[in-house]
């Protein structure tokens, strides 16, 4: 077994970056979904609201509802998207974009431990280091980009 996992270089790398794109399309996702069918989250039982509270009383930006929901969706469809692989680069930066404005406006409050800022840090990361891979072999922009290789 250990033969078959260290021969040849990086030979489960495919597979490991498959699977991290699959979990953080499905964990984003997991946030977008209560927003968009108003449902509770975890200790939320509003997160639309909650969104909108923050995006209007923290961020101070205009347009709170509006830009609301188009983060529900960037992370409810935008994950689901990204973990099937289609438009992987552009949706994992813009995750990692919306985390570096996630500890932007928690990053004072947020403690380091107890559902604080570790969590937006390592997901702002972990957006760019598949933003920067790309979409890996199995995944629908591979077969696209395949089929309009032909």
């Amino acid at each position: 077994m250990l033969r078959l996992m260290f021969s040849g270089p990086l030979r489960l790398e495919p597979l490991s970056h498959a699977l991290l794109r699959i979990g953080y399309g499905l964990t984003l996702a997991t946030h977008g979904w209560p927003k968009l069918l108003g449902r509770p989250h975890g200790s939320m039982a509003d997160p639309m609201a909650g969104s909108v509270r923050l995006i209007d009383s923290v961020l101070g930006l205009p347009f709170a509802p509006q830009v609301g929901v188009f983060i529900a969706v960037l992370e409810g469809v935008g994950g689901l998207m990204l973990a099937a692989g289609l438009a992987t680069r552009p949706l994992a930066i813009t995750f990692a974009i919306q985390m570096v404005f996630i500890c932007l406006a928690m990053g004072p409050t947020y403690p380091w431990i107890d559902r604080g800022i570790e969590y937006p840090i390592i997901l702002g990361l972990v957006g760019v280091a598949i933003a920067m891979r790309g979409s890996g072999p199995a995944a629908i922009d591979r077969m696209i980009a395949a089929r309009l290789a032909r």
